[in-house]
């Protein structure tokens, strides 16, 4: 599958989006060295010296279906990166987006710049197919938790001992309809994110 759009558009002045390689990683680093707030609530440490390599070459567990993974950045004028994304399309079932990290700069918080970077996302990903979004939000990283409701996404099952850094997290399961459904007629696409399954 082609995208027809191979990137989102970006509606916050000031700021281009392009496709992240190997050869960022070293820009991606920086990024994520300069906003810790992430890694310290989920990992419970900083980014470690390997983190933005791995962002962007690490492949999904065996057996997952998939189209494409797509690992986005904004950055300003000057180059220096002011937000990311990590987006797989058509992961587990048709129509279905995952969402595997989306982090905007600190010093952007607060402003709307993060609420308009995924409103781009979303409209982008819902005129290349997408049906549904899903994403994991750790529980009591409540500033994600906040953001991602206001979004309207809403749980669907939570999973527990997820090892992440040097902490071991539950993590919330959520789901949004891009086209309309349920979430039942979602669990019956995405078997895996039901509630009663291992």
């Amino acid at each position: 599958m082609t995208h027809a759009n191979a990137l989102p558009s970006c509606s916050v002045p000031g700021l281009s989006v392009f496709e992240l390689t190997s050869q960022h990683a070293p820009r991606l680093q920086q990024f994520f060295n300069d906003n810790p707030a992430y890694f310290l609530a989920v990992h419970g440490q900083v980014a470690q010296p390997n983190e933005a390599n791995e962002e962007i070459v690490e492949a999904l567990p065996p057996g997952w279906s998939f189209t494409k993974q797509t690992r986005l950045a904004w950055q300003e004028v000057n180059a220096s990166l002011a937000a990311m994304a990590n987006i797989t399309s058509n992961l587990l079932a048709p129509g279905v987006w995952h969402i595997g990290l989306f982090i905007v700069a600190t010093n952007r918080h607060g402003n709307g710049d993060a609420q308009a970077l995924y409103r781009d996302i979303e409209e982008w990903s819902a005129s290349n197919g997408a049906t549904w979004f899903r994403l994991g939000v750790v529980l009591g990283n409540e500033r994600s938790e906040r953001f991602w409701k206001a979004a309207g996404f809403q749980e669907v099952r939570r999973r527990t001992g997820i090892e992440m850094g040097q902490l071991t997290n539950t993590v919330r399961v959520m789901i949004k309809p891009l086209a309309g459904g349920t979430i039942d007629d979602y669990l019956r696409q995405v078997q895996r994110d039901r509630p009663d399954t291992p």
